[in-house]
């Protein structure tokens, strides 16, 4: 497997694999990784669809990108999903997705068509005292010290950001900052998650740097991922014949272990309450979702809090994964990631609105028609002021297909879930939907004698505890995460976000795609190249156009500089004088 960049190999297709009409193959999960493999393996490995086995858990596909309406409680979304047009692995499998709402399109083309007529932005990224503009005026308001010690944390080596957490590494010059409050809503991170991770998520997404503040870099779905993304792909796995098996929950991975060499022999299934066996041979290719960020997740309703599960189920993602993981030290360490849920939790609620009382509320705020169909809030708007970090997002409507058209479906984040609310004093994990709403309602600015009534009778809330959300942002080194492909491996591979490939960040969906690419590129060795990350990190121009971002805008001359330091820029800028550095460095207002 290799990587590969520009349209050379991108439009490309590869030649049938040798020996693959010989092969079968077993994808634990039926998340957006296990399914891309799976795609994969249809489309570049070009393996009968007969031959390739989907083993799910559960009654129904999707993995943590769900979008359901239970018919006991109403619509559900446990996330929402921030979208990049450099998602290069993602958009070279999508554009093979047919569409199932346009006939004779793929899912890339009606996204692509969607975004460009109906661009997406935010109006009002952050509100304070009650639904009032926080006036962020885009500005990341970073003191020279803050800047450098993000400056600092970009060009830091990986290996001296082991084990170590965001405060090891940024002091209240960061933290107290606008940036910290658009980069950790927007990411969902916490002062205690990995600074291994906050540097790679700055030099991937350098490029957005700019965008942060109203999200204008960021790109939706029509509707809730499920709908979007998962359905597509799975009547296009369906029409190539691919074998869903539902209600199966794998146990166990038995490997066959030698020095240079490691096999994966006999999967370990529970079907309809009986234990059976999977024996596998070299021909037998396995890909292994382990772990799962939204295991243990639970559900509430409008009258009911979600439990707080923080005790890991035998047979789960990751039991599973500490089974295989005891078997060899490069299938990683799961338990660095999912030791203490207290500081992997958020919560998340879905609410419905059901009449016209609420709706004005979110127009005030997001300054348009929610229900024109077009985009509504523009990503999140963060509560400043809220003792539960609270967000809130109204995509596109309808977010589902089904949705009556007088109806809002919108989602709302807290990241503490151990605080007091401001308005209901009680820590969110202990809520009804019915609380939750209230204490929205309440930074929406919603008359306090009429919170009650509206949330009770003015919509449905869904509330939906996460405890191991974030488990992928703990600190960590090198090993704790078993390669895609870990060396020696015959058959197998790992999928998803506890998988290692070093092209890319965690919790995006393109790392998901990339993984299942990378898994199947290597183990049928596909001759044609994944695509590389986008490379802003190494683009002069991106990392420019950041600098000067960060710092709200001020040029070399605006910075506080000592007289030593003014006269050595005056000296540089002389010896620029004419070049193409100097035009460059103005185009992009360094100077």
């Amino acid at each position: 497997m290799y990587y590969s960049s520009g349209n050379y190999e991108a439009f490309a297709r590869p030649e049938k694999p040798k020996g693959v009409d010989r092969k079968s193959a077993y994808l634990i999960g039926s998340g957006l990784a296990a399914l891309s493999a799976a795609c994969f393996l249809v489309r570049d490995g070009q393996m009968d669809g007969k031959r390739i086995h989907i083993l799910e858990k559960d009654p129904i596909p999707g993995g943590a990108c769900d979008g359901y309406e239970y018919s006991h409680i109403g619509y559900v979304m446990r996330g929402g999903r921030e979208m990049d047009n450099h998602f290069e692995c993602m958009w070279d499998l999508f554009r093979s997705i047919p569409s199932i709402e346009t006939e004779g399109i793929s899912v890339l083309d009606e996204y692509y068509w969607l975004n460009k007529k109906d661009p997406n932005y935010s109006l009002m990224r952050a509100t304070i005292n009650r639904g009032e503009d926080a006036h962020t005026d885009g500005k990341f308001e970073l003191s020279d010290k803050g800047a450098m010690q993000i400056m600092k944390l970009f060009f830091t080596p990986d290996e001296a950001l082991y084990n170590k957490r965001i405060t090891d590494v940024f002091d209240d010059e960061v933290l107290n900052s606008n940036f910290w409050l658009y980069w950790r809503t927007m990411f969902a991170f916490e002062n205690w998650h990995s600074a291994l991770e906050m540097k790679l998520y700055i030099k991937r997404f350098v490029h957005h740097v700019g965008g942060l503040p109203d999200f204008r870099a960021l790109r939706f779905t029509k509707y809730n991922q499920y709908e979007s993304l998962i359905l597509p792909m799975i009547k296009y796995l369906e029409s190539h014949h691919v074998q869903f098996h539902y209600n199966t929950k794998v146990e166990n991975i038995e490997f066959d272990i030698e020095p240079d060499k490691k096999t994966a022999k006999r999967i370990t299934i529970i079907q309809n309450g009986t234990t059976e066996y999977i024996d596998l041979t070299e021909n037998d290719l396995i890909f292994i979702t382990n772990g799962g960020c939204v295991e243990n997740s639970s559900l509430g309703d409008q009258f009911t809090p979600a439990p707080f599960n923080t005790k890991l189920k035998p047979g789960g993602g990751w039991d599973m994964w500490r089974k295989i993981a005891a078997c060899d030290p490069s299938f990683g360490n799961p338990d660095k990631f999912c030791y203490d849920a207290e500081q992997t939790n958020w919560m998340s609620a879905t609410v419905t609105t059901l009449d016209d009382k609420i709706p004005p509320y979110v127009q005030s705020i997001c300054k348009r028609n929610p229900f024109a169909g077009t985009v509504v809030t523009g990503g999140i708007v963060t509560v400043k002021d809220s003792n539960w970090l609270l967000s809130w997002t109204f995509n596109r409507q309808p977010q589902f297909r089904n949705q009556p058209k007088d109806q809002l479906v919108g989602w709302i984040y807290g990241l503490f879930s151990d605080k007091p609310g401001n308005y209901i004093k009680k820590p969110m994990r202990d809520c009804t939907g019915m609380e939750i709403c209230m204490e929205w309602l309440y930074h929406l600015g919603v008359p306090e004698n009429e919170i009650e009534d509206m949330a009770k009778n003015s919509a449905n809330t869904v509330p939906c505890m996460m405890p191991y959300i974030t488990a992928f942002f703990m600190p960590r080194e090198a090993g704790d995460r078993p390669f895609v492909v870990p060396k020696g491996s015959v058959n197998f591979a790992f999928l998803g976000q506890f998988a290692e490939t070093v092209r890319d960040t965690i919790f995006t969906t393109e790392y998901s795609v990339r993984t299942g690419m990378e898994a199947v590129y290597t183990l049928l060795d596909i001759d044609r190249g994944v695509p590389e990350v986008w490379g802003s990190t190494f683009d002069v121009r991106d990392l420019l156009d950041a600098t000067v971002k960060i710092n709200d805008g001020k040029t070399l001359f605006d910075m506080s500089l000592t007289l030593k330091q003014k006269m050595a820029l005056k000296d540089l800028l002389k010896k620029i004088e004419g070049t193409d550095i100097e035009k460059l460095l103005k185009e992009y207002h360094v100077i």
